[in-house]
């Protein structure tokens, strides 16, 4: 039985030179328009390198030029929070703006899938840094840039991890704002519903409803559930919520997909919005707009956020460093029919 034929080496630099009769020095310079080499050199090396089929490695050009060419966008929101219903609105949100803007810095922009099923995409990429939305904790995206040594920027602070800039997405004003609202349409027994990972956004939630509380004499009632259980996940924390809390007629579920589930569980419970319990959320994105009733929800301005990720990221991407932390507009109210609209 013949030997199976041994694959095909990829041809190198060295192998145009000797096709071409000429230094890999002289290569490099002819195939990258820099140096001065005579034309009809220039094109008997690049006749030689057609032939051969080589193609300069874009790694090495980058580690001899020092210039950044790609970026990646990652989301670290699980797929049941960050696709379905929403179609990754939020990240395509954000990516919109954000390759319009590396577009300007000649960079390539890299959409990174949310994780799934334990896969960290990341991990397949040559990329020069990130920018990663809404980071956890002990998020694995930003350990293994940081392990590469890559630049990375965070969209919302990442929760004990001050090393890393980031734009600030305001999660206590946006908080506060919708909270407000909700006590200024009458609710006097609010309650807080919040994802259980440890995203810095929760963590402000927390605390500026505690404070809000406290400041009017509430009884917190704070409700969680887990991210990877999408609308399902919310609506049984909803359920579970209002079984040991029937005062409550003011929901503030700070992720679009839970307040979308807390919904049916209020319309399951024999409850109606917004005549019962008003209802608000974070995110106006499509699941904001297509429930029923429509949600009302927040403009977090995630075009001003976006352009300034990748303003952040590109100067660290030079060496010299840059901002820490970088502050868009403030949020604005959108309000719908959830929370009761105006007389």
């Amino acid at each position: 039985m013949p030997s199976p034929t041994p694959p095909r080496q990829r041809p190198t630099i060295a192998d145009v030179a000797r096709a071409a009769g000429v230094s890999t020095t002289t290569v490099s310079h002819a195939l990258n328009e820099k140096g001065y080499v005579d034309p009809q050199t220039r094109e008997r090396v690049k006749a030689a390198a057609r032939a051969l089929g080589y193609r300069p490695s874009v790694r090495a050009q980058r580690l001899r030029t020092g210039e950044a060419h790609t970026i990646a966008l990652i989301s670290s929101m699980p797929f049941e929070i960050a696709g379905g219903a929403s179609r990754l609105g939020f990240l395509m949100e954000v990516a919109a703006v954000a390759a319009a803007a590396a577009l300007t810095r000649g960079l390539a922009l890299v959409l990174v899938p949310p994780v799934m099923a334990g896969r960290l995409p990341l991990e397949q990429l040559d990329i020069d840094g990130a920018i990663v939305i809404e980071p956890t904790a002990d998020d694995a995206n930003v350990a293994h840039l940081q392990e590469r040594g890559l630049p990375v920027v965070c969209l919302g602070r990442q929760t004990g991890n001050d090393a890393v800039p980031y734009v600030d997405i305001h999660s206590s004003a946006t908080t506060s704002l919708l909270l407000d609202h909700l006590r200024e349409r009458g609710s006097g027994h609010i309650a807080l519903l919040v994802g259980a990972q440890q995203r810095n956004s929760y963590v402000e939630a927390r605390a500026t409803y505690e404070r809000f509380c406290e400041a009017h004499g509430m009884t917190p009632v704070i409700a969680t559930a887990d991210e990877s259980g999408g609308e399902d996940a919310g609506r049984a924390a909803c359920a579970d919520l209002l079984r040991a809390h029937p005062q409550v007629d003011g929901l503030c579920a700070l992720v679009d997909a839970f307040a979308v589930g807390a919904v049916d569980a209020i319309a399951q419970a024999g409850k109606r919005v917004p005549h019962d319990i008003k209802v608000v959320t974070r995110y106006d994105g499509t699941r904001a707009r297509s429930c029923r009733p429509p949600l009302t929800a927040v403009d977090l301005h995630l075009d001003d956020m976006a352009s300034q990720a990748v303003d952040l990221l590109f100067a660290h991407l030079g060496g010299a460093g840059g901002a820490q932390s970088v502050s868009p507009a403030l949020p604005e109210l959108v309000i719908r029919e959830s929370s009761g609209l105006a007389e």
